[in-house]
């Protein structure tokens, strides 16, 4: 049968079971392990000196890292995180949804030969990757599948995961054989559990939207034109959510959240651009982000609190934070969908 597992450590060598099993590793961005300002400074110590994240970490950047954002920024991301925290089980939402959606995904896998073992890990916090992968091997997984839940490839997110993998491998003197899993931004399951959530949505709502808008996050524009992907991606992205849905780039725009820095980032910028609806007279919006497969800080506390409050605030009415595809039934379909297709000729 397939397992989720969630931290427990690994087993020393001499406890590693005789059956050889495939593993399945979701992988998410991460978490602060508490929504205080300690923990969060450890969490953006670790993924700010990611020469991934910010691809320059000469003695400027550590200057203005240690001197100015460590000590800053924490207390103010620390009252985000208190806003969307998860008290029943102390920890953030995007922790909560990656348990369940491994899980739920050991399940819909079902039986196989070999057994697929199913746990999932965070890039930055816990449970970490290494500790993870750790695991999978001492319960005799020789094989990997590292499934990054990004829709669409970018440096910062989906290789810095791989990056993290490899290091773990490097220490190993027996190492699995692996397969990452690669984007899915036009994966047409993907496509259409995104249309499937977002009529669903709609449906609930007590207004019409005049405009959508889709809101992925933003990264560097120096980045883009040194030949990541992610633009591209996000823009076929839109191309085929806009012909699923039925609406035009009027009616469906892109936007860019999360800018960081002085950089130029890319745009147009979500906030800007909310802004700016409601100053020219739009009165109800809804807001959908398919760059995120699971409800993080950025879509519960940035989107639905932030950017709603400074749509009415200049002038706007209604305001809807459409939820990402989650654990639902929806998002569990990509997941199995993309998870089924990477392990052929391993597991059947």
């Amino acid at each position: 049968m397939n397992e989720a597992s969630s931290t427990e450590p690994a087993p020393p060598p001499a406890e590693r079971a005789e059956t050889r099993e495939v593993g399945v590793l979701l992988v998410n961005l991460g978490t602060p392990e508490a929504a205080d300002a300690a923990a969060v400074r450890r969490y953006l110590k670790q993924f700010l000196t990611d020469p991934r994240v910010i691809e320059d970490q000469g003695a400027l950047w550590q200057l203005v890292l240690n001197g100015a954002i460590l000590r800053v920024r924490p207390y103010r991301k620390a009252r985000s995180y208190a806003k969307i925290w998860n008290r029943e089980k102390d920890e953030s939402p995007l922790k909560t949804i990656t348990r369940s959606q491994a899980e739920k995904l050991a399940v819909m896998l079902g039986p196989q030969q070999p057994p697929v073992a199913v746990d999932w890990a965070m890039r930055y916090g816990e449970p970490a990757i290494a500790a993870r992968l750790d695991a999978l091997v001492a319960r005799g997984c020789e094989r990997i599948l590292i499934v990054p839940l990004y829709p669409q490839y970018c440096a910062a997110t989906t290789a810095t995961a791989g990056d993290e993998v490899f290091r773990a491998l490097a220490r190993m003197r027996f190492q699995p054989a692996l397969r990452i899993a690669p984007p899915y931004y036009n994966d047409m399951v993907y496509i259409e559990a995104v249309m499937s959530a977002t009529h669903a949505a709609l449906a609930k709502l007590d207004f019409t939207p005049d405009v959508m808008l889709a809101s992925f996050h933003g990264v560097p524009q120096a980045y883009v034109d040194r030949g990541d992907p992610y633009y591209a991606q996000c823009l076929e992205t839109m191309r085929l959510l806009r012909t699923a849905l039925a609406l035009d780039e009027s009616r469906l725009i892109l936007t860019f959240q999360s800018r960081f820095g002085r950089a130029k980032w890319l745009e147009p910028a979500t906030d800007r651009t909310v802004r700016r609806l409601a100053r020219d007279g739009t009165r109800n919006i809804a807001v959908i982000t398919p760059g995120f497969s699971a409800d993080c800080l950025e879509t519960l506390e940035e989107i639905a609190v932030e950017n709603a409050h400074s749509f009415k605030r200049y002038g706007g009415k209604n305001f809807a934070a459409i939820p990402c595809l989650n654990d639902s039934p929806a998002g569990m379909r990509v997941i199995s969908h993309l998870v089924r297709r990477e392990l052929k000729g391993w597991a059947e």
